[in-house]
């Protein structure tokens, strides 16, 4: 279910009779058809357990589930939007930047410890984003919100991508992040160049990193 780029603050997805997809509550501007809107009470695919694990990680964003036959333009609170296509890859992104998603990809929550280890939960307690995040795993559209424009980055094993933890938006493919750390004498002073830390991203795939400093 791709998503048509109105602008750079709405898309537009087609929704076609025995498919679905879900979308942030309130996220819905206009619509064409008809087309119900359903609150989702499991936060997306995967049962009774997988919402059980996402609210328990606190990655379980309200979420309505979206049917029927028509057009939807969705956008929320003026942000960005950014469509990021899955070809069976996983994506890597905090609940709460999530606009819609395809329905038929598989929803999962990852314990930011299995990647960096030790310096991968202090990444979440860095960022504010916690020690879990939001997967979507398989073939589909994401719509994914921002803070101005985003820029794709791509990460190939001979060049990893070092990113400011607050700019990181989402990131897909095999790859793997920790956070990095830079501090020396003149951070301790004071006098310090402000980038103490920088997330950084290896292996094969690709990061979206925002136009600003500024959570959603």
């Amino acid at each position: 279910m791709p998503f048509r780029e109105i602008n750079s603050k709405m898309v537009e997805a087609t929704v076609a009779p025995g498919q679905k997809m879900f979308s942030q509550r309130g996220a819905m501007l206009a619509y064409k058809g008809e087309v119900s809107f359903t609150p989702n009470m499991q936060g997306g695919q995967g049962g009774l357990m997988s919402m059980i694990g996402r609210r328990v990680a606190n990655e379980a964003t309200p979420l309505m589930t979206v049917e029927g036959s028509g057009t939807v333009m969705f956008g929320h609170g003026g942000h960005h939007i950014q469509v990021i296509n899955l070809g069976g890859d996983t994506l890597c992104v905090e609940a709460d930047r999530l606009l819609a998603f395809d329905g038929t990809l598989q929803q999962g929550t990852m314990f930011m410890g299995s990647q960096g280890g030790v310096m991968g939960m202090v990444r979440g307690q860095v960022t504010g984003q916690g020690l879990f995040t939001t997967t979507l795993k398989g073939h589909g559209a994401v719509a994914v919100m921002a803070h101005g424009g985003v820029i794709e980055l791509p990460i190939t094993p001979q060049r990893p991508v070092h990113v400011d933890p607050q700019a990181y938006v989402a990131h897909h493919g095999d790859v793997r992040n920790k956070l990095s750390t830079a501090l020396g004498w003149r951070d301790m002073v004071g006098r310090g160049s402000g980038e103490a830390f920088q997330l950084e991203l290896s292996g094969n795939g690709a990061v979206y990193v925002q136009a600003s400093e500024e959570k959603l």
